[in-house]
């Protein structure tokens, strides 16, 4: 299918007006809407999709195996911004951290003259952080109805516009793109926050996270403690909780703790052909079927509670009037949960998936070890000694030697009252007209949770339109962005910055 035509990315700051070489599809309308109190400058559509698929075209690709990583790619990426944002690199200034993570600072009127974290009254500084991050995982060609690194712009529907394909389009290029994009467009109109806006672009979330996690070293030295955090996570999504329909802004002020627990059966190997009833492979498929069957307690947090109390004042029927009274339906409310939908079930409980599994190098011998990893969501509530009881409880079995590996406790609750989370509200509102704001435990990791220990105000949203088809492609094949959703996400933290 032939790809609409849009200009080349420019090679200078883009424009604030209108381009006429924009397409007239869907690519190129102007964001720019106007709320009470603010108007937010113009930007070109279509130029900002081009500049969106400039960053997806690099694949920076990040491995657990950081040997393997090709890090060109990444010197890539880093030297690509300036080109696409140089009036953002012109107001603010970068310190590259842990190798590849980008830190960047931009000064805000009551502190410009003075030191980060202090304003120029000496007062404590009151700054925002707004964070990405620019890896992605691994993709190849197989099973993408485009290729993941091409960033093709395809012609949509009327009902939905055009749609841009890639991997990293929602996790996190995507987030990363529409963030710079806002600041651009204020830096270019002559715009100065009041406070200090940093930018936290991570080089590896999808591993280990070290890259924010030293970002946050180096502020916490500075004796930065930010008002608001702002990283990836929850979305504008539908269809998720029956009796309510229209769309909902999930917004995550906490998030699950995460760790891989390894399974391992270590026994005498052999020849295959004279094989013991139970083997090293088959002790572990038992240990894991054992997993698998006894499910973790399913239990409603404070913030469950708030999130069926909000959308039961927009429900409808009986669910809705069951959501308005939850503490009266508990029980059943629970059971229904954990039966919906594997997102619902994720909401009320931990949850652990098997995901890798290693055996005999040979096909005609027995292995002397098994091992399984399990990939592990820790439930906000719950702690990683009350994950490992559940699981050492599950597979009773001596012989199969359980460890956790990386693990990560739930974050902190960050409060739904407040400046900051009344901002992320009006600004959602005022992006998405209509929509229902609403706080959710995050269900994945990201790397915000390292941003806790500075700040009491973490949140996770992603500024875009999902579908459950859409995030069914996350980490998965045909990732796509909707090229609408990705414009009106510029305009959300386009509300963030100027009210910052």
């Amino acid at each position: 299918m032939s790809e609409p035509t849009a200009p080349a990315v420019p090679s200078e700051a883009p424009a604030v007006a209108p381009s006429e070489s924009a397409s007239a599809s869907e690519s190129a309308p102007q964001v720019g809407a106007q709320r009470p109190g603010i108007e937010l400058p113009p930007v070109d559509g279509a130029a900002a999709i081009e500049r969106l698929r400039a960053m997806i075209r690099v694949p920076t690709i990040s491995r657990l195996d950081e040997s393997v990583t090709e890090w060109a790619r990444f010197d890539d990426f880093v030297a690509l911004l300036p080109q696409l944002f140089p009036a953002t690199h012109g107001a603010l200034t970068r310190e590259v951290v842990a190798g590849h993570s980008l830190l960047y600072r931009w000064a805000g009127r009551r502190s410009a003259a003075g030191e980060p974290g202090v304003a120029d009254d000496g007062a404590a500084a009151e700054p925002t952080v707004l964070m990405a991050h620019y890896d992605v995982v691994a993709a190849d060609a197989a099973g993408w109805q485009h290729p993941p690194f091409d960033a093709v712009l395809e012609p949509g529907t009327e009902e939905h516009g055009d749609v841009l394909w890639g991997r990293g389009t929602l996790d996190d290029k995507g987030a990363a793109g529409a963030l710079f994009e806002a600041v651009e467009s204020w830096v270019l109109a002559g715009f100065q926050p009041e406070h200090d806006i940093y930018l936290s672009l991570g080089h590896n979330e999808e591993t280990t996270g070290t890259g924010a996690s030293a970002i946050v070293d180096l502020l916490e030295e500075r004796g930065v403690r930010p008002a608001l955090v702002i990283d990836e996570g929850g979305a504008i999504v539908e269809d998720i909780f029956p009796g309510v329909t229209g769309p909902i802004a999930v917004i995550g002020v906490s998030e699950k703790g995460i760790c891989s627990v390894r399974l391992t059966v270590h026994q005498a190997g052999g020849h295959a052909s004279t094989p013991p009833r139970m083997t090293a492979t088959v002790r572990l498929a038992r240990a894991i079927t054992r997993l698998n069957r006894r499910r973790f307690p399913a239990s409603f947090t404070p913030t469950n509670l708030e999130m069926i109390r909000t959308l039961g004042g927009h429900g409808t029927g009986l669910l809705g009037f069951v959501f308005r009274h939850v503490d009266l339906f508990k029980l059943p409310l629970l059971g229904l949960f954990g039966r919906l939908s594997d997102e619902t079930n994720a909401i009320v409980r931990t949850t652990a998936a098997v995901t890798q599994l290693v055996g005999s190098s040979a096909a005609n011998a027995l292995p002397e070890q098994a091992q399984a990893i399990v990939n592990v969501r820790v439930a906000a509530g719950s702690s990683v000694a009350q994950m490992m009881r559940h699981i050492e409880r599950s597979v009773h079995d001596p012989l199969v030697h359980i460890e956790a590996l990386h693990p990560n406790e739930p974050s902190p609750t960050s409060p739904t009252t407040g400046p900051g989370w009344d901002l992320m509200a009006d600004s959602v509102r005022a992006s998405y007209p209509g929509t229902i704001v609403t706080p959710y435990v995050m269900l994945g990791a990201s790397d915000g949770r390292h941003f806790t220990r500075i700040s009491d105000h973490v949140y996770r949203f992603t500024p875009f339109e999902m579908s459950s088809a859409e995030r069914g492609t996350l980490h998965a094949v045909n990732e796509r962005i909707r090229v609408r959703t990705f414009l009106t996400g510029i305009t959300f933290y386009q509300r963030i910055v100027g009210g910052c």
